[in-house]
Parts: structure tokens; sequence; C-alpha cells
């Protein structure tokens, strides 16, 4: 038995077994918000009239997510797309990287035309999330843990793959600061039960410190990564398959940096 099969094994076996919450968990929570609250006010509202000057319609985002033990919640974000995008793409999108061995690259790191100006940026510096931290205090995500997952993600699970919900969803965790968009979907699941199954306050506080170097990284490489890409490489494939999927639902394929206009 591979290392990853007993840790699926032991999956199975925790997601019949939910976990009580620690204390130390909430209670770091609220109070890195608090002392953070001075410069998490300005950054908000400067990003609320950035996406008011670009773009037209809510400032917010809210989208029902997948939570601890699988109930169900609104997240809230900025929204970083145009009103009323389409969200056939990313449901097969994300069919397609939960059943191949391919990185779970994002669909606007390959150019997303449902993406409003400078909503890339907003997503690859993860600020797009900061209005998680409404959830953060209402108890429903907690600053560290596994990424909220999408309903229809969470109906394809397996019995083992679940017990990443043994614990409340983060806006950071072991996944994002491990590589993220360079591990799989498989790759991630084993990272989050790892997770799940060993809260530590000390290991919080390790993803938290890894979270800004993690950011910077994933900024560049969304940077870097709109560049030509050459002729073969590891992620000819989810390009190839994102062109494909972008053709069948909305029909047109915009440059990397290309505003996206007249697309609802």
């Amino acid at each position: 038995m591979t290392s990853l099969d007993a840790n699926c094994h032991q999956g199975e076996t925790a997601a019949l077994a939910w976990a009580p919450i620690p204390r130390w968990k909430r209670t770091l929570d609220i109070l890195l918000i608090l002392a953070a609250l001075p410069l998490l006010i300005p950054l908000a509202l400067s990003i609320a009239s950035l996406i008011r000057a670009v773009s037209s319609g809510p400032v917010l985002f809210k989208q029902e997510r997948v939570g601890y033990r699988g109930g169900r919640f609104l997240c809230y974000k900025f929204r970083t797309m145009v009103v009323k995008a389409d969200t056939t793409c990313h449901q097969e999108y994300l069919n397609h990287l939960m059943n191949a061995n391919v990185p779970m690259i994002k669909m606007d790191a390959q150019g997303d035309p449902r993406v409003i100006r400078f909503g890339s940026l907003l997503r690859s510096s993860g600020l797009d999330e900061l209005p998680q931290l409404i959830n953060v205090l209402r108890g429903e995500m907690s600053l560290v843990g596994p990424r909220p997952c999408l309903p229809y993600e969470y109906e394809q699970y397996q019995p083992g793959q679940k017990a990443r919900f043994n614990t409340v969803p983060g806006l950071t965790g072991l996944w994002q600061v491990s590589g993220k968009n360079r591990t799989t979907f498989v790759e991630m699941i084993r990272l989050d039960i790892a997770y799940a199954q060993n809260l530590r306050l000390s290991q919080d506080l390790e993803i938290i410190l890894k979270t800004l170097p993690a950011l910077m990284g994933q900024m560049w490489e969304a940077r870097t990564r709109h560049r030509p890409p050459s002729p073969v490489g590891p992620e000819e494939l989810p390009t190839t398959v994102f062109t494909k999927i972008m053709r069948k639902n909305i029909g047109v394929i915009s440059k990397p940096n290309e505003r996206a206009g007249g697309i609802r």
C-alpha cells in the first residue's frame, strides 16, 4: 500500500468520526483579525473603489460553498468577473482537473475573458478573498484550512476524500503554501486530509507565515504564465482543454491581458 493509499484509507475512517474544532483555532482567528483591522479596512475600501471604477455591478460576489462536515454557507469574495458570468465552463474545467493528473491551474491564468480589468491581479494576490474574513468572524471559515469547495465539486468526492471537511475551510492552508497551482487534485486532497488530521497551533502559525511568500510566488507565476508557452511542456494539456471549453461555452478566446467586455 502506497503512502497515498494509506492516507485515503485513513481519510475514510476520519470521514466517519468528525472531530471537534479546537478552541485555540477560533481564538487565533479573532485575535489576528482584530490586530490587522487598521490595515484591512482601508485596503478593502480601496479594492471596492477599484472594482466600482472598472466594472458596473455589485462589489461583492456571494456563492454557496461546502464547509465543516459538509455544511453549506454563503462565501463572500470581491467580484472579479463580469456580472452573470457563465459558470458552465468552470464546471467542465474543474471536472477535468479532478479526473486528470494535471496541475490545478486557474482558468484566469490562461486568459479567461470573463475576468474584469485588474481582476487577475486581485485573484493571483488573493486579495479577492479578503471579504471571506466575514465568514471567519461568523465561524463558517478559519484563517487556515482547506479551500472551501463548490457543491457540484463536493458531489463528486469519494467517501475517503470527504475527510478534508473534518475541519473548517480557510483562506490559506497547507495546500495553498505547498505548491497549489503546481499540484494535482489528488495531491490537494492528500494535503488537506493531512492537515485536518493533525490540527496544531504551531502548524497554523507556520502556514500563516508562509502565506505571503507563497502569494508572491503565485503572482510571479501568473505573470510569467501569460508569456507564450513553449511548443511542448507540462502545461500544454491544461491550456488545450481550457481553450476547447471556452470556445464551446463562450465562443471567444481573449488575449491574456485583454479586458473582458460585452460578455454577460
